[in-house]
C-alpha cells in the first residue's frame, strides 16, 4: 500500500517544525547516506542510466542565466505539444462513458500521466546535466526527479483538497516509474527495501526544499539543500568555485520556477499543458558572434 504523499510530508513537517533549519540540514546528511547505499546496489549496468561528458564547466553563461521575470509555464493554446481530452463521438463515446472513462478519477489519471511525462522530459534529457554540469548517474537522474516532483506537488497544494489528490495519483505513477528504473539498474532482489530507501530520501529532500523557501529560511539555504541532495556526493563537502556557480544557478532555476508555476492555471497544472523553463545548451558553434 503506498504511503499518501501529503500525509508523510506533514509528518515530516511537524518533526521539523522544532527547528526547521537545523532539521532540513540533518535530513540532508540521512539522506546521502542512504544514497550511498541504494546507489551501489541501483548503479546502471547500461548507458541508459549513465553517460559521461557532463562534468566539465558549462559553455553557456550560468551567472546571466534564471533572472528574468517569472511567466506562467501553460502552453498556449495553439501548441503543438498540448495533449487534449480524446473526443470521441457515437457509439464509442456511450460505451466509454458507461466503463467511466470520462470520470473524474479517469481524467485525473490521465492529466497526471501527462504532468509525469513533462517531468521526465525535464530531468532525462541532456540539457539539464550539461546546463549544471552534471554527470548523469542514477543519483543525479533521481535527484532532478525528486526536485521537479516537489515543484509540481507544491504547485498543486495550492489547490486544496483537489490538488492534493491530485497530487496522490502523480506520486503512485512517479513510484511506479522509480520502481522500474531501479529494476531496470539491475536491483531485483531485496526491491523492496530500496524502495523504502528511496521512500525515506523523497519524502526527506522534499521537507527540505520546503524548509528551504520558508520566509525565515537564510537565502543560501535552498543552494545548501540543492548542493547536498544533488550535487554532493557526501552531504559534507562545501563546493568550489566551478560547482558553486552551477549550484547557485540551479537555485535561481527552482525559485523560478516555483513562482512560475505558481502563475501557471489550475487548468494547465491539471491537464499537463505546461512545459519547465527550458534548458538549451549553447555551444561556441552556435553562438551569435553579434
Amino acid at each position: 500500500m503506498l504511503l499518501r504523499w501529503s500525509k508523510a510530508v506533514s509528518h515530516f513537517s511537524k518533526i521539523g517544525t522544532q527547528n526547521n533549519l537545523k532539521f532540513s540540514k540533518d535530513l540532508c546528511a540521512m539522506t546521502c547516506q542512504s544514497y550511498a547505499k541504494v546507489a551501489a546496489a541501483a548503479e546502471p549496468t547500461t548507458t541508459d542510466f549513465k553517460e559521461t561528458g557532463f562534468t566539465g564547466r558549462p559553455m553557456v553563461n550560468l551567472d546571466k542565466m534564471f533572472w528574468s521575470k517569472p511567466c506562467s509555464l501553460a502552453l498556449a493554446p495553439d501548441s503543438p505539444l498540448r495533449v487534449e481530452e480524446p473526443n470521441f463521438v457515437g457509439i464509442k463515446h456511450f460505451f466509454l462513458k458507461l466503463m467511466l472513462f470520462y470520470s473524474k478519477q479517469s481524467k485525473s489519471i490521465r492529466g497526471a500521466n501527462v504532468v509525469y511525462r513533462r517531468i521526465i522530459s525535464q530531468v532525462d534529457k541532456p540539457p539539464i546535466y550539461e546546463v549544471f554540469s552534471l554527470e548523469k548517474t542514477f543519483k543525479t537522474t533521481y535527484s532532478l526527479l525528486v526536485l521537479h516532483m516537489w515543484l509540481c506537488l507544491r504547485r498543486l497544494k495550492q489547490e486544496g483538497k483537489e490538488g492534493v489528490e491530485f497530487g496522490q495519483y502523480l506520486y503512485e505513477i512517479y513510484n511506479h516509474d522509480v520502481e522500474l528504473r531501479v529494476s531496470k539498474a539491475g536491483v531485483n532482489l531485496l526491491l523492496t527495501r530500496w524502495m523504502k530507501d528511496l521512500e525515506k530520501i523523497f519524502y526527506g529532500n522534499i521537507v527540505a526544499y520546503d524548509t528551504a523557501i520558508l520566509p525565515e529560511a537564510k537565502p543560501e539555504d535552498l543552494s545548501t539543500v540543492i548542493w547536498r541532495n544533488i550535487f554532493s556526493d557526501d552531504g559534507v563537502s562545501t563546493p568550489d568555485g566551478a560547482a558553486l556557480q552551477s549550484v547557485q544557478a540551479m537555485a535561481r532555476y527552482v525559485r523560478r520556477e516555483v513562482n512560475c508555476l505558481s502563475l501557471t492555471d489550475k487548468e494547465a497544472m491539471y491537464s499537463g499543458n505546461f512545459m519547465f523553463t527550458p534548458l538549451e545548451y549553447q555551444k561556441p558553434s552556435t553562438q551569435r558572434s553579434h
